[in-house]
């Protein structure tokens, strides 16, 4: 499609990553529905439930008997929302592949612009935030940290403030589809694979039902798995450290021999000794602990096990 005539009537497909959003659904499904009644004739909705606990499968097998054009994919357990939209891609099979949240805060009326993107020649239409006012201090923070050091060893720039919503063209899918790795990145994947890309500034809407399901351990573990599998720079930060560390005791004992010689002054004993010994331990633990996350990385990349496992499967929409 990215090589022919671009067309307004092309077929699309939204993604929507869902984990116990039963009560955000249907005014979701309301939304999209007006929205790309009047942009294309052809189009469906492929949900990932990834393992919910309420209703969510419920109601949305019963937009499906009512009409809706909806696959249902339910997950057998929850597998994360990165193996949820790598679940969504995999099934997604039109031209332009859209991918939203079913929290209802990714708003629909943004569509038309990130479809005009596409046929103007953009390979994806990426929504950015266009602030973080809702969002408080330590988030902030550490969103800022985080990108920070993703982006200064990084070989591709990951834009801080962009996320999941975002519309896709077939050849970006495709290449994100190829990808083998486990410890899936979603938004440094979208920067890895390039294309020309376009930025369209938004504010997220305030969830209508319930509340995020990202906790600050997951916040922290997601960041975690960004850093170790987009950038190198921990392991060089603490192999700077272990230099300035051994440079340091070569130094302090240089100068402790030429003190004795000098002045002759006694050489510290036993404080000297366990102090140095539980520096240079904390030094090496901590090191070993970082390279030990990146070997376990390698772990599950050689154990080659699936992403995700599908429980049921609705079928796609005829």
């Amino acid at each position: 499609m990215s090589d022919t005539v671009r067309l307004p009537t092309a077929t699309l497909d939204v993604v929507l990553p869902a984990f116990n959003e039963a009560a955000n659904l249907p005014a979701l499904f309301d939304q999209l529905r007006r929205t790309l009644a009047d942009l294309t004739p052809h189009w469906r909705v492929v949900l990932v439930d990834d393992g919910s606990t309420d209703a969510t499968g419920a109601v949305a097998l019963a937009a499906r008997q009512a009409g809706f054009p909806v696959r249902y994919v339910r997950l057998s357990r929850n597998f994360g929302k990165e193996a949820a939209l790598t679940a969504g891609l995999a099934l997604a099979d039109a031209d332009r592949v859209l991918l939203m949240d079913a929290d209802g805060q990714h708003a629909p009326d943004l569509v038309p612009q990130m479809l005009q993107a596409w046929l103007n020649g953009a390979d994806m239409a990426c929504a950015v935030r266009a602030n973080r006012d809702g969002e408080g201090p330590i988030k902030r923070w550490g969103t800022r940290l985080f990108y920070g050091i993703v982006n200064a060893a990084a070989h591709q720039h990951i834009p801080p403030d962009a996320g999941d919503f975002r519309l896709l063209d077939r050849r970006v899918v495709q290449a994100l589809n190829a990808l083998p790795e486990r410890n899936r990145f979603m938004k440094g994947l979208y920067a890895w694979v390039g294309f020309r890309t376009e930025f369209l500034p938004y504010t997220p809407l305030a969830r209508s039902h319930g509340r995020s399901h990202f906790s600050l351990s997951r916040l922290l573990r997601l960041a975690f798995d960004g850093v170790t599998a987009f950038t190198n720079l921990p392991l060089r930060i603490w192999s700077l450290i272990g230099a300035v560390v051994a440079f340091c005791a070569l130094g302090y004992g240089a100068f402790l021999v030429i003190e004795h010689l000098l002045y002759g002054h006694p050489i510290p004993g036993w404080p000297t000794v366990v102090v140095g010994l539980m520096f240079s331990s904390g030094v090496q633990l901590l090191s070993i602990g970082i390279l030990g996350e990146y070997v376990g990385r390698i772990f599950d990349e050689v154990k080659q096990r699936p992403l995700y496992l599908v429980a049921h499967d609705s079928g796609p929409v005829q």
